[in-house]
C-alpha cells in the first residue's frame, strides 16, 4: 500500500468514526424551524464542516399489512408492491400507470476524502427495502381492471434501460428521460409492453461522474416542448466547474428535432417539473446544497423563469452568498431569483403535482403534492413524507399540511422513502415508495 492510500485509508477511518458520533449526538439543536418555511424564510448563519452531520435511517421495508399514515379524512392501500425501487408515477390516458424503477448509475472514484465517507452514507439511505426482484432500471406497467384500486395486472412495458426517471406522453409519443438521453416511442393505447428500440431525441449529461442522475420531464401546455430537469454534478462544485456544464438547469426541448437550450439556471437539482394549472407556468422542487450546517440551505419550490438564475453555486434564495466557492461571480449572484416558497431544509423534494380533480377532499384541489424523500445529513430527521401545499391565484397559500406520513418507524427506521407523485385516472393520488418498493394509492375515506 502507498503512502498516500494509507493516508486516505486512516482519513476515512476516521471519517467514519467522527460520522458515527455525529449520527449518535443529541437532537434538539437540530430541530428544524417552522421560520424556515414559507415565502419568506429566515435563514440562520452559516456553520461548515470538514465532515458535515451525518443521521441514516436504516431500511427495514414494510411488514405484511403495514401501510403509511395519511391524513384525515383520507385512506391508503397500495396499487402494487415488490417493485424494485420506483423512483416515478405516471398515468397514460387509458388509466394504465407507469411505474418507473430506477437504480442510481455507477459513478467516478470520489475526488476528496471526504467523499468517501459521504457517498457511503447516501447509498445507505437510498439502498435495501426488500424488493422481490434485484431487475430494475425497466417500466412496470400496471393495470387495475376491476376497480378495486390493487392492480391485478403487472407486465415489463420497457427495459434495458438506463436509469430512466422522467415519463410524457404527447400524442402517440411516449417520451422516456433515462440519466443521459431522452428517448422516444411510439404508444398505442392499451398495449401492455413496447418491443420497438425507440429513438433518441436529444443526449442529456450523464456520467463518468452523474452526482445528480435523476432527469424529471414534462412537456408544454400545447405539447411542442420538453422540459428537463438536469442536477449538478456536485454539492457545490468540488469537481470543478467543467463538471457543471450544461447542468443545474432546466433544459427546454424541441419536441420534433430535439434541439435544446437552457431554459433556466443556477438551479442545483430540480426534480418534480410540472404546469401549475391557473398561470400554466412552469413549476419545480429543487434540493439546495449541503454542507452549511442542519438548517441550511432551505430546499425549495418555485416558478421557472424564461432566463432566471437561481444562485446555484455562488449563492442562494437571492444573495446570500456561498463562501466555499471560488472564484464568485457578483454579476451573477446579483441578480439571482429568490426562490417562492421553502420547504425546510434537507427534505429531499423529488416529486411534485398539482391537484386538479374533485376525488380527494376540496382543501386539496388547485395545490401542490410534494414527496419528500427525507434528509441524511442531519442529526434529526426532516422530510420522508408527502405534504401538500395550497395554492392561491397560482401561488403557494398556507403552510405545507402532512398528507402521507410514519415512513419512519418509531424507531427512526425508514419503512420507505417517497419520490415521485402522481395523479391517477379516478383522481386518487399516487405515490412512489423507493425503499418500500410500493405505489401507494391515497383516496377520499
Amino acid at each position: 500500500m502507498t503512502s498516500i492510500s494509507r493516508r486516505y485509508v486512516i482519513i476515512a477511518a476516521g471519517l467514519v468514526a467522527n460520522a458515527f458520533l455525529l449520527a449518535l449526538a443529541g437532537c434538539s439543536d437540530n430541530e428544524p424551524e417552522p421560520t424556515e418555511i414559507g415565502a419568506n424564510p429566515k435563514l440562520p448563519p452559516q456553520a461548515e464542516y470538514f465532515v458535515p452531520p451525518m443521521n441514516v435511517a436504516k431500511v427495514i421495508g414494510w411488514k405484511d399489512g403495514e401501510t403509511p399514515r395519511v391524513a384525515a379524512g383520507l385512506k391508503i392501500q397500495a396499487l402494487a408492491t415488490g417493485l424494485a425501487h420506483p423512483r416515478f408515477v405516471y398515468t397514460l390516458p387509458n388509466g394504465d400507470v407507469l411505474a418507473v424503477e430506477s437504480t442510481a448509475p455507477k459513478g467516478a472514484p470520489a475526488t476528496r476524502p471526504k467523499d468517501l465517507i459521504v457517498g457511503w452514507i447516501q447509498s445507505l439511505a437510498t439502498g435495501g427495502g426488500g424488493a422481490v426482484s434485484g431487475t430494475s432500471n425497466r417500466i412496470t406497467l400496471l393495470r387495475d381492471a376491476d376497480g378495486d384500486g390493487v392492480a391485478e395486472t403487472r407486465e415489463v412495458f420497457l427495459d434495458h434501460l438506463n436509469s430512466p426517471f422522467g415519463v410524457a406522453l404527447v400524442g402517440s409519443d411516449l417520451y422516456v428521460a433515462n440519466t443521459d438521453q431522452i428517448l422516444r416511442y411510439p404508444y398505442r393505447e392499451g398495449e401492455t409492453r413496447i418491443t420497438d428500440p425507440g429513438s433518441v431525441l436529444t443526449e442529456l449529461p450523464g456520467g463518468p461522474i452523474d452526482h445528480h442522475w435523476t432527469k424529471s420531464l414534462v412537456a408544454s401546455d400545447d405539447g411542442r416542448l420538453l422540459y428537463v430537469g438536469v442536477g449538478s454534478n456536485s454539492n457545490i462544485t468540488e469537481n470543478g466547474i467543467e463538471a457543471e456544464k450544461n447542468r443545474a438547469a432546466i433544459w427546454e426541448v424541441d419536441r420534433q428535432t430535439g434541439s435544446h437550450r437552457i431554459f433556466a439556471s443556477g438551479l442545483r437539482n430540480p426534480n418534480g417539473l410540472s404546469l401549475e394549472p391557473v398561470t400554466k407556468a412552469l413549476w419545480t422542487v429543487v434540493n439546495e446544497r449541503d454542507e452549511l450546517g442542519p438548517n441550511l440551505v432551505p430546499d425549495y419550490m418555485t416558478s421557472v423563469k424564461d432566463g432566471g438564475f437561481y444562485g446555484w453555486p455562488y449563492s442562494y434564495y437571492g444573495q446570500n452568498i456561498d463562501p466555499r466557492v471560488m472564484p464568485q461571480r457578483p454579476d451573477l449572484v446579483a441578480k439571482a431569483i429568490v426562490p417562492d416558497y421553502a420547504l425546510s431544509s434537507h427534505v429531499a423534494p423529488l416529486g411534485m403535482t398539482f391537484y386538479t380533480d374533485s376525488t380527494l377532499p376540496e382543501g386539496y384541489r388547485g395545490g401542490a403534492f410534494i414527496g419528500e424523500h427525507g434528509s441524511w445529513n442531519r442529526h434529526a430527521f426532516n422530510g420522508y413524507k408527502v405534504v401538500f401545499v395550497p395554492f392561491k391565484n397560482g401561488k403557494p397559500n398556507g403552510v405545507p399540511q402532512d398528507v402521507v406520513t410514519s415512513f419512519l418507524s418509531d424507531q427512526n427506521e425508514a419503512r420507505g422513502r417517497p419520490v415521485g407523485v402522481g395523479v391517477d385516472a379516478k383522481g386518487a393520488l399516487l405515490v412512489a415508495d423507493d425503499v418500500g418498493n410500493a405505489i401507494w394509492r391515497v383516496t377520499a375515506q
